[in-house]
């Protein structure tokens, strides 16, 4: 068991802490919201995530989590420390690096004093900082210069990138693929290493700049992959082939693959357009071509307003016709907007003059801060679907799978436009409803 220090509570910091917790170690998360800092210590999560109000729960009654506003605190109690804290785009692409940074800087200072006082105790135990956070190749040595400069004592440095995916974090986080620590010192990464103890997946030992490339290069591989799919279910709408079989097929090569080939209104969330982005950025900026990733990016910008030009197929022109929207999240089982294909939707359909009755069942909240009365919100897919002249559906709730047909029945129109693959088509055909899908036949 060890004690640890996770600085920032957001998606990766929280799930870290609490499965950490989980696997038995003491965690210390440290953020400077308050109302944050209290809800995690009554049991909630301040953001929706499965399974994660039940981890902190049972971390909390085993006194193995606490959450604290003093990262000095936190430091004092603890051997090793992640850095957890957003790394959010820059408008040129490039990763801004300012909060990370700060942080740093911060636990530099956290790491002196606590230096200090051992001292006077005679304690010498060696602290290992690790960088969760998805930064540039040659980050995590920056940031280790920024420790030194604020008088931190002798420590080691780490980096440890997180394949979280939102909605299934706290069971990636458990049973992932596998783990990889990073770091210029081998009796770091095996301290880092046996922090994962008990979870038997392959262990990557590896050098700081390789870590961080790994991160990178995963999430825009998987990134090409979903673009490689919409494309291909563009062209196959042209054909008349349903590219979910066409996928199918392609997914019985095992050099292939059936994961990620689904087509859809493209990806979003706070992962995949901002690493693309900044690995364009930091490779352009060292003279390399990127080709691939450029395309990619420009398959996904244009890709949720095929939803709008099959609702445009329909129904002709949209103005003034109401649109039911089922989805607002970025993704299923999250309540997260960023970068959103549905609210780009939402915002084109409004543009061109549609009233947009949305549902989402955990997003709302915040895509009214996002868009605010632009659109009307539905507390259920019955709701949106009253009178609406057409439904069209993004985000790929499982539970959208379930509405009854009846529900549909409600509709003033009788076309449904899919962006996933989720609905029953066969049945919404033989009720006599016009069905139009991405890359459907």
């Amino acid at each position: 068991m060890a004690d640890l220090c996770v600085v920032g509570t957001g998606y990766v910091g929280l799930v870290t802490g609490a499965c950490f917790a989980e696997l038995g170690h003491r965690v210390w998360c440290v953020d400077l919201d308050d109302r944050k800092v209290a809800l995690i210590n009554a049991g909630k999560s301040p953001i929706y995530e499965p399974g994660l109000d039940e981890l902190l729960k049972r971390s909390l009654k085993r006194h193995a989590l606490v959450a604290t506003t003093s990262l000095s605190e936190a430091v004092t109690q603890a051997d090793f420390s992640f850095l957890c804290v957003g790394t959010p785009s820059a408008e040129d692409g490039s990763t801004d690096l300012s909060i990370i940074r700060r942080a740093a800087s911060e636990l530099g200072k956290a790491l002196h004093d606590k230096h200090v006082n051992s001292r006077k105790s005679k304690a010498k135990k060696r602290h290992v900082v690790i960088v969760k956070s998805t930064v540039p190749p040659g980050t995590s040595e920056s940031l280790d210069q920024l420790l030194r400069e604020a008088a931190a004592p002798d420590f080691g440095m780490c980096m440890n990138p997180e394949f979280l995916r939102e909605g299934s974090a706290v069971n990636d986080f458990l049973q992932p693929d596998r783990i990889v620590v990073g770091g210029n010192e081998r009796k770091d990464v095996d301290a880092v290493g046996r922090l994962y103890a008990g979870v038997k997946v392959p262990l990557i030992k590896t050098g700081l700049r390789t870590a961080e490339m790994i991160k990178y290069a995963s999430n825009s591989f998987l990134a090409t992959k979903i673009s490689f799919a919409n494309e291909l279910a563009n062209m196959c709408e042209q054909f008349g082939i349903d590219v979910y079989e066409v996928a199918d097929g392609m997914g019985y090569d095992r050099r292939i693959g059936r994961a990620f080939l689904n087509a859809g209104a493209g990806f979003g969330g706070s992962c995949f357009k901002k690493d693309v982005s900044s690995l364009i950025y930091e490779a352009k900026k060292r003279g390399s071509r990127t080709a691939i990733l450029d395309a990619v990016m420009g398959v996904n910008e244009l890709q949720p307003f095929r939803v709008v030009d099959l609702l445009e197929r329909g129904l002709g022109s949209l103005s003034g016709k109401r649109i039911a929207l089922l989805g607002l999240a970025f993704k299923d089982e999250t309540d997260d907007i960023r970068d959103s294909a549905a609210i780009k939707v939402a915002r084109a359909l409004v543009k061109k003059g549609a009233l947009v009755v949305a549902y989402d069942p955990k997003a709302a909240e915040n895509a009214r801060r996002e868009l605010g009365g632009a659109i009307l919100y539905a507390n259920s897919p019955k709701e949106a679907l009253k009178d609406a002249d057409a439904c069209a559906l993004v985000t790929e709730w499982k539970s959208f799978g379930k509405i009854p047909l009846s529900a549909f029945k409600y509709m003033r129109g009788r076309l449904v436009v899919e962006g996933r693959q989720v609905l029953d088509k066969k049945a919404l055909k033989k009720a006599g409803f016009k069905y139009l899908g991405i890359g459907r036949a």
